[in-house]
């Protein structure tokens, strides 16, 4: 993998190949002459039915097939050239200055809270928020299409809570930016998030 970039600075990332590339070529090939024979095969048979039950029952066979086989084939895409990519998050500071960084629009939707409980959207909108980005730079939009009370109740209790959980992920670099994944796991050496795990919603 390069260290560095043509122009001497850091990669941001790198990627490889799978060894698995030839074979899944093969297999799709196989795969594709196997889906043709079996699409010859109906064909041969709904121009040789005898009666018009078997035309019928042939031509949906024939109709299923051909969708399935369009399906098969628009995922393959994917298998013709896996690749693995390693990001170097740290070197961003060292490849762009940050007033230089670009700007970032989170988008956030729900539409149901029974299905989507607002807690889960909040942990999500919290997340963003503490990114280790520049504030400014990140702007979060939450879209309501169920217009449910519930959620405009949790966002506006998260408000509150944001500006005791967004401090203490800056200063004390915490990976977990989830507060629900926080709390759910021990972490004695920071007593200062018992203060905060009162506060939370």
């Amino acid at each position: 993998m390069p260290t560095t970039t043509h122009d001497g600075l850091p990669p941001l990332h790198t990627h490889k190949p799978s060894l698995r590339t030839t074979t899944n070529r093969v297999f799709v090939v196989v795969h594709f002459s196997a889906i043709l024979a079996l699409l010859y095969r109906h064909t041969l048979s709904l121009l040789h039915s005898t009666t018009l039950t078997s035309f019928f029952i042939t031509l949906t066979f024939l109709i299923s097939d051909t969708l399935l086989a369009f399906m098969y084939t628009t995922t393959q895409s994917l298998r013709m050239k896996p690749i693995y990519r390693t990001e170097f998050p740290e070197n961003l500071k060292r490849v762009v200055e940050e007033p230089d960084f670009p700007a970032l629009d989170v988008f956030i939707c729900t539409a149901d809270p029974y299905k989507e409980p607002p807690m889960n959207v909040v942990n999500t909108a919290l997340s963003v928020m503490a990114y280790d980005y520049p504030t400014e730079k990140v702007s979060v939009y939450v879209s309501d299409d169920g217009g449910s009370a519930l959620t405009l109740f949790a966002f506006m209790e998260a408000a509150k809570f944001a500006s005791h959980w967004l401090p203490f992920c800056r200063n004390n670099n915490i990976v977990e930016r989830c507060p629900e994944a926080y709390f759910e796991t021990d972490h004695s050496r920071f007593p200062e998030a018992e203060k905060i795990k009162v506060k939370k919603f």
